[in-house]
């Protein structure tokens, strides 16, 4: 098969980041097709897609990663020659409720996913089948497995391991299974770790939505303690190319790290939000960050994440091309 009708696997494709990605790889390979394998929990929404629901590349499964019998039917009947793997429990208020899930779901499905990868593309360790030997598993992990900074430093490609919640634990250990498919079967995976996404389609849950929404509906503001726990933030879109390039020029077995180079405290951020809403959507009387209140700090809340970028932006030419007040921007006017 020509990788130019080669069909790929994106998992989780309903979510915000994958749900941003799938139009964006349609338009970008109109050779390709994609098979979107989703389970629709909490996070996902066919809403999210329905620019692509009619194209004749796009088809949807919904189903679990963690079926290992789904997997094998979906890896032979479309014969799969890359997997793009979004899918992921990722709320971590949710993880410190729920850590189960989050194990079973990041750690196992990552594993069956892998390993039918494997034993679908290759004859043996370090051999692929001729028809799948340009096949890459790409592995979507975040920034939170490195744990938290302090006031200085960045999280770099090199940085040790140190999760500190459920779900950052579980992302790790993925990522972990991913790299050990690399090393001991000669696998061509990559794994690219990503400060906070913020854009359309995200989770109404998620901090940027909830201030947004809170905000519109005329309720309180939540921010968690002092409001002092600092972000990177990487506009969705941009996060999509960033993953588009690595996964078709980044060098098998490596990690990728992608950062927004957009950091600001919680709170700055809730009255960044509320100073353009002021603007953008004026209220009768006072501003909208009158609304902002703070709540009990969440478990274990890390204090700082930030990436260096420098690798990716070096050896693969990739930057974020969006300035965060105008992302911001657009993404307030889609909320709303």
């Amino acid at each position: 098969m020509s990788n130019q009708n080669k069909t790929i696997l994106v998992t989780g494709g309903a979510g915000f980041i994958g749900s941003n990605f799938i139009p964006y790889y349609l338009a970008q390979f109109p050779e390709q097709h994609i098979i979107n394998l989703d389970a629709l929990t909490y996070a996902g929404d066919l809403e999210n897609l329905s620019e692509v629901e009619s194209n004749p590349r796009y088809q949807f499964i919904k189903g679990d990663i963690c079926n290992r019998n789904l997997l094998e039917k979906i890896f032979q009947d479309h014969h799969i020659h890359g997997v793009i793997h979004f899918a992921a429990e990722s709320h971590v208020d949710n993880s410190i409720s729920n850590p189960g899930v989050f194990i079973e779901t990041n750690v196992n499905g990552t594993f069956n996913l892998l390993d039918v990868a494997f034993k679908t593309w290759m004859k043996a360790p370090f051999e692929y089948r001729e028809e799948y030997r340009d096949c890459r598993f790409h592995h979507i992990s975040t920034d939170e497995v490195y744990g938290s900074l302090g006031e200085t430093g960045y999280f770099t490609e090199e940085t040790p391991y140190a999760p500190n919640s459920p779900y950052s634990a579980s992302k790790a250990a993925s990522d972990m299974v991913v790299r050990s498919y690399h090393h001991t079967y000669g696998m061509n995976t990559v794994i690219t770790n990503c400060s906070n996404n913020y854009g359309p389609k995200q989770h109404k849950e998620k901090l940027i939505p909830t201030i947004i929404r809170k905000a519109i509906s005329g309720e309180d503001i939540p921010i968690y303690g002092n409001g002092k726990n600092v972000r990177d933030w990487l506009y969705v879109l941009d996060h999509v190319k960033a993953i588009n390039l690595v996964n078709a020029e980044g060098k098998a077995g490596e990690v990728y790290n992608i950062g927004g180079d957009a950091e600001i405290q919680n709170i700055e951020l809730a009255h960044k939000i509320c100073t353009l809403l002021d603007e953008l959507k004026p209220k009768d009387s006072g501003s909208y960050s009158e609304q902002i209140t703070f709540v009990k700090d969440r478990a274990g809340h890390d204090q700082r994440y930030a990436i260096d970028a420098s690798k990716i932006r070096s050896q693969l030419n990739w930057k974020a091309d969006s300035e965060f007040e105008d992302a911001l921007k657009e993404t307030i006017i889609w909320y709303w």
